[in-house]
């Protein structure tokens, strides 16, 4: 079977730093993949490579057995990326970030249809920003914010969602709403990597969790790759376990 997500050996570089050496991570399709390490990690990068945004100097990426240049034209993957890689101040409504996930279902006018105008509506209702439509993007809290970035995802028809740090700076309830969104998706087919720092609620979230530290550690259930000895791999000696202690 064709992996959604099939990221072979890569390694980038920035200059002389090495951002990810020989990753490697294979996701089927319908499965929410929790993605941990350390700030530096790789994280960021790997998601960028996935999407085509960075090209590897080794190694190969595909979506759905496509490069990801495919992948991004057909609108197979959306990427909601950290909120500082997001310029607030745009004059851009939320009705109109959402509408820019229909641009490829659009001719080169890029003239709203009913559909388009249709699937922005049921997108904004399924993330509970309606009421929001018309407010300028850099006017929503954090956690509105990424719940429109995930809505852009949905009005899109994206199969393989990408999100990077999708809960932080974020209020219970959006991040409740995306959580509960993410679900459904996967379960409706859907892929789903999402990078995180909460490691206390990725086990009810994530189907798998990846360790990464520019490669990849670990990849399994997050019951045995959240363990103490195996995050200390990633985070350092003095990580805490889920107790509060130390090691």
């Amino acid at each position: 079977m064709t992996a959604a997500i099939d990221v072979d050996s890569i390694s980038v570089h920035y200059g002389d730093v090495l951002a990810l050496d020989q990753a490697t991570l294979r996701l089927d399709k319908g499965k929410i993949c929790g993605l941990v390490g350390m700030n530096g990690s790789g994280k960021s990068t790997l998601f960028k490579a996935i999407m085509g945004l960075v090209k590897p100097d080794a190694g190969t990426v595909t979506i759905s057995g496509g490069p990801p240049s495919k992948a991004r034209k057909s609108g197979v993957v959306s990427y909601v990326p950290q909120s500082e890689d997001v310029d607030w101040q745009f004059p851009l409504s939320v009705h109109d970030v959402v509408m820019m996930g229909r641009y490829g279902h659009m001719g080169f006018t890029r003239r709203p249809r009913r559909a388009d105008r249709l699937a922005v509506a049921e997108a904004l209702e399924r993330v509970e920003l309606t009421n929001f439509a018309q407010r300028q993007i850099g006017q929503l809290s954090g956690g509105q914010r990424k719940r429109a970035f995930v809505a852009r995802g949905i009005a899109q028809g994206a199969t393989t969602l990408l999100l990077d740090e999708p809960f932080a700076g974020v209020d219970k309830r959006s991040e409740a709403t995306i959580c509960t969104l993410l679900k459904e998706l996967a379960a409706d087919g859907a892929t789903i990597l999402v990078s995180t720092h909460d490691l206390h609620a990725l086990p009810d979230l994530a189907d798998e969790a990846v360790l990464l530290m520019r490669r990849v550690l670990m990849h399994g259930a997050p019951s045995k790759v959240l363990q103490p000895e195996n995050l200390a791999l990633a985070f350092g000696l003095d990580v805490m376990n889920r107790n509060g202690s130390p090691l």
